[in-house]
């Protein structure tokens, strides 16, 4: 049996709330509410389940390891293939003008959010039962992303970047400031000349690597 399925709902108001974009509300008034304030709570849900999760699992693991293991594991890239295999594009409801964005990993990533804020509210406001729900689809893909949280910012958006625009990123030196015994570097990154993410930092390897963060968050 695939450990990928939809939860029933007992209240089914909260399932349709759960896939109503913000477009659709707009567009169609009075045919409820859409799905931000949901995805908020999901989205904090998700973090306590997934670091109470990764904390029984890996008990040799220190908490900066555990902390970058989580963020891989409940990254966008990681909630939207959750999403796509529950098949939640089928079910949103969007308004004309986002009808076209309907695989956009964004728009899924918060719809997984919005449904599991949907199900812990069905469920009586009880963790435990979202955490059966979300424990076997972490088992199939916590390995790959706890290898993938424990590579540093530079190794993940050189592989991302290389994956999805073929090139490797650039760290660009944007303005230093400060005496030479305080400095202060500013660091952008650039792919295929456009830039992403600015970093600051004391050397310009720490601001690359805050430069790097920073682009991942925009990527992913």
């Amino acid at each position: 049996m695939s450990v990928f399925f939809l939860p029933s709902f007992n209240d089914d108001s909260l399932w349709q709330q759960a896939m109503t974009h913000s477009s659709f509300a707009n567009e169609q008034p009075g045919q409820g509410e859409h799905n931000e304030r949901l995805e908020f709570l999901g989205d904090a849900i998700l973090t306590f389940v997934s670091g109470a999760y990764l904390y029984t699992r890996y008990p040799e693991r220190q908490e900066g390891e555990l902390t970058a293991m989580r963020a891989a594991l409940v990254d966008r890239a990681q909630l939207c293939h959750f999403a796509r295999s529950l098949d939640l594009d089928r079910h949103l409801k969007l308004g004309k003008g986002a009808s076209s964005s309907r695989q956009s990993a964004r728009l899924l990533c918060s719809a997984f959010e919005a449904l599991i804020g949907a199900y812990f509210l069905d469920v009586g406001d009880s963790i435990q039962p979202v955490s059966d729900y979300v424990t076997p689809m972490f088992d199939t893909v916590v390995e790959t992303a706890a290898q993938k949280g424990l590579k540093d910012d530079k190794t993940r958006l050189q592989e991302k970047a290389q994956q999805s625009f073929g090139e490797i990123p650039k760290y660009v030196i944007v303005s230093s400031r400060g005496p030479d015994h305080a400095k202060e570097f500013v660091v952008e990154v650039r792919i295929r000349d456009k830039p992403y993410g600015r970093g600051i930092g004391s050397s310009k390897q720490a601001a690359q690597k805050s430069a790097a963060k920073a682009t991942l968050a925009m990527l992913l």
